[in-house]
């Protein structure tokens, strides 16, 4: 019930805020053709461009993660993203149908000061729109008179997440429960479990939550019963998380019901073929065009300050934990180029100058596009490291190879985040390990084209920490 309504609330905010992009983009261009009188000849490419702008921001929607989440917890910075991701999308589907039909009616002028527009008005909607969908949907008659059965110190605490859901509709009478732990005064006790039937009826209960299954079956089974028969809504607290300490994911296949510790979206083989896809896009053209003059200025630069070899290629752990050959350019002097685990630093000597450059703009890892090519790596994942130092690591987190279930990348969300480079202490080797993670269990294609965006703004513009 709880997800339902969130859900809902979420389904009712994107369809207004779709209608009012739409009302923003056409008021905006009354306004704007009133002072260049030549836009209003091509109102016809508008309407186009307002369909595409549309269709992006649905297809934003529909990508969403946080579909049952509750935004009414969410902080302003939270609601800053997710305007700044409708931005995104319906920018991105603009710029793309302009470049890809050589289309030049509409104003650039306008394209580009009706985007602000429209970043402001989903920031204001995502903050006040579900406030209002929540007083005018669960004011009054939809409120749902809730019981909590089980023992009161699990339902103390489940009690003040409950007052935290209050706008959603709940109004607690009370818990059902064989303990003899007196009640809180904001919960009470409305008799023995085994009064269940009699307590729903006479307090009018429209909805149940089992803090914790009684021990007893029968007793079980005769409160699942009761509330099948006089049409309650009945809800189970798992405490499956506390016992594993870890979160955990419900599926169902086959007829079979399974938990396990993690969303996994690239086990998805659609999702696969998709990052496939686009590695392939991106590695082919890197290898074909980009990299062999590359390959000659780099070269140049080594024969100038330290002649050797192009490249240099090194052993590292990819997905499962198979060894495979990364290429790289060279970057230190020949002979301090080992296969040993000792990480370069910020003031490395064995670094020459224009290896610093290199690294400083990332250009030592360009050839890293031929591993992509040959489906060793992908463009974006964790950062592939050396068997030594997945040792090492997994002794920081205890879940540091759960890394190995995805193909390492070239740039990953750890970088992007800042967390590249020599591991300077385990509080930053633990950002960039989570960091990881997150990108594992949270996967988007929407996700992987902002990481290679922010990723090529940081070859432009490197970080001061960059070496």
């Amino acid at each position: 019930m709880i997800s339902e309504r969130n859900r809902g609330l979420f389904a009712l905010s994107i369809v207004v805020q779709l209608v009012l992009s739409q009302v923003l983009f056409w008021l905006y261009y009354l306004i704007f053709s009133t002072f260049y009188s030549d836009v209003s000849q091509f109102r016809r490419s508008y309407v186009v461009y307002s369909l595409v702008a549309l269709g992006g921001l649905i297809v934003e929607a529909m990508t969403r993660k946080d579909l049952d989440c509750d935004w009414t917890d969410k902080s302003i910075l939270e609601k800053h993203h997710a305007a700044l991701r409708q931005t995104f999308f319906a920018t991105g589907a603009m710029v793309f149908f302009t470049i890809a039909t050589k289309d030049r009616s509409i104003s650039r002028f306008f394209l580009f000061t009706y985007l602000p527009l429209l970043y402001i008005l989903f920031l204001l909607t995502t903050r006040s729109l579900p406030d209002f969908a929540i007083h005018f949907l669960f004011h009054r008659f939809r409120q749902q008179k809730t019981i909590l059965v089980g023992p009161i110190k699990t339902a103390r605490a489940l009690k003040t997440w409950l007052d935290g859901k209050k706008h959603l509709g709940f109004e607690i009478a009370g818990i059902l429960s064989n303990d003899v732990t007196p009640c809180p005064a904001d919960l009470p006790h409305l008799g023995w479990l085994e009064d269940f039937q009699t307590v729903v009826t006479k307090k009018q209960i429209s909805h149940v939550i089992l803090v914790e299954p009684p021990s007893d079956p029968l007793l079980l089974s005769r409160i699942v019963s009761d509330c099948e028969r006089l049409g309650l809504r009945l809800l189970v607290v798992s405490d499956l998380q506390e016992k594993f300490r870890h979160r955990i994911v419900y599926m169902e296949t086959g007829g079979r019901h399974f938990i396990a510790l993690r969303e996994e979206p690239l086990e998805n083989p659609v999702n696969r073929l998709l990052k496939r896809l686009l590695d392939v896009a991106i590695a082919l053209p890197a290898v074909v065009c980009i990299l062999p003059p590359v390959c000659l200025l780099i070269w140049l630069l080594q024969k100038a300050q330290s002649p050797g070899p192009l490249f240099y290629v090194q052993e590292r752990a990819g997905i499962q934990n198979r060894t495979f050959r990364i290429i790289k350019f060279r970057t230190m002097h020949v002979g301090n180029n080992d296969k040993t685990a000792h990480q370069a630093t910020v003031h490395d000597p064995r670094i020459f100058s224009a290896g610093r450059w290199m690294r400083k703009f990332s250009l030592d890892e360009l050839p890293q596009f031929w591993n992509v090519l040959r489906g060793q790596m992908s463009v974006v994942g964790p950062r592939p490291h050396l068997r030594v130092h997945n040792d090492q690591f997994s002794h920081v987190l205890s879940n540091y190879q759960i890394r190995s279930l995805v193909k390492p990348g070239i740039t990953g969300l750890a970088q992007v985040r800042g967390f590249r480079g020599e591991a300077l202490d385990q509080g930053m080797l633990r950002k960039r390990i989570e960091s990881d993670l997150y990108y594992i269990e949270n996967w988007s294609f929407a996700a992987d084209l902002i990481i290679i965006t922010r990723t090529a703004w940081h070859m432009v513009f490197p970080p001061k920490t960059a070496y």
